[in-house]
């Protein structure tokens, strides 16, 4: 497809402000350790990091939730948190953001899910996360799934942040994406594997090549295969539209109609691909919000996507840094 000009993707931007978008799914706290490596420890053959700066951000869900602010919606966000600090410490890293933190329901009986990875010279040395990965209590899941279904009618799309921690469950998906969709508004959906079947007829899900070839137990290894499990896929759970990403041989998209886009990656350099798949659902999101077509909305989020990857750690995109990559001729 011809490359979108930047007066059509000015058009397509302008529209983000005030779109009202729910962010549903599996909300986490990034901590980071940043130092660095000086030697190996007498103890294990392991690096000793001396530590010099500690940092946390939105993680998961709530990264999501993060990009969709950041593009200018109002964004409100739901899930599940544990009652302690980390729980609290998210929360105001929410407020922080602008983010509407009204539908998060707190569970004594679970963690508040953080990663936390200690990072030497720009290099992740090693992660530890915190976490339940059991679905939610019977109380928790009603009180979550009354507070979703309560607000729903008054967005305009609804981003589904799966992380397989146990929040979203097959009896909400039931309720949820039927709903959404009856009402002529948007489902989009970031997928974990053993949840997929439960992802039918939304209006965009976004696996990455080695989530979709588990689908339909086929590795994507080539083009003849990307497109095989693509379609298999897009058989299967008949969305409106099914985004492969695939690292840095970009992404590809598949309509209805047989109609196949690939989109190759449009980073320059690489630094950190953590968060990029949040990046690439929030962004292609509010695009299709805003009234672009499925390829329109995956060209920005391709370049959404190119921009996060340069820094180390979950990052955003603003509305402007799009507007400068299209305009810089930044492909």
């Amino acid at each position: 497809m011809a490359g979108l000009s930047s007066g059509r993707v000015a058009e397509i931007v302008g529209a983000f402000q005030g779109k009202r978008v729910m962010v549903l799914g599996d909300v986490m706290l990034d901590r980071y350790l940043w130092g660095a490596v000086s030697r190996i420890s007498p103890e294990a053959p392991v690096p000793v990091v001396d530590v010099a700066e500690e940092t946390t951000r939105l993680g998961g869900a709530a990264n999501v939730a993060n990009n969709v602010a950041a593009l200018g919606a109002a964004c409100s966000i739901y899930g599940v948190v544990g009652e302690d600090e980390d729980g609290l410490r998210l929360l105001h890293r929410m407020e922080e953001r602008g983010i509407n933190a009204a539908g998060l329901v707190s569970d004594p009986g679970r963690p508040t899910t953080v990663k936390t990875r200690i990072i030497a010279h720009s290099q992740q040395v090693v992660r530890a996360d915190r976490e339940s990965r059991r679905e939610v209590d019977q109380g928790a899941g009603r009180a979550l799934r009354d507070r979703i279904l309560t607000d729903l009618d008054s967005f305009d799309a609804v981003v589904v942040s799966d992380y397989g921690k146990g929040v979203i469950t097959q009896p909400l998906l039931e309720e949820l994406i039927p709903r959404v969709r009856q009402a002529g508004r948007i489902v989009s959906v970031d997928p974990k594997e053993a949840q997929f079947k439960n992802y039918k007829r939304v209006s965009l899900i976004t696996p990455n090549q080695f989530e979709a070839g588990g689908l339909v137990s086929r590795r994507i290894t080539d083009e003849s295969s990307l497109l095989e499990v693509g379609w298999q896929v897009f058989d299967l759970l008949e969305p409106d539209a099914l985004l492969i990403t695939r690292g840095e041989k970009g992404m590809s998209l598949f309509e209805a109609g047989r109609s196949y886009t690939h989109f190759p990656t449009v980073a320059r350099h690489v630094y950190d691909v953590t968060g990029a798949g949040d990046t690439v659902i929030s962004s292609f999101t509010m695009a299709l919000c805003s009234g672009a077509s499925m390829a329109e909305a995956a060209e920005i989020a391709n370049h959404a996507a190119g921009l996060v990857i340069r820094e180390v750690g979950t990052a955003t995109v603003k509305p402007a840094d799009l507007l400068s990559a299209f305009t810089a001729g930044d492909r």
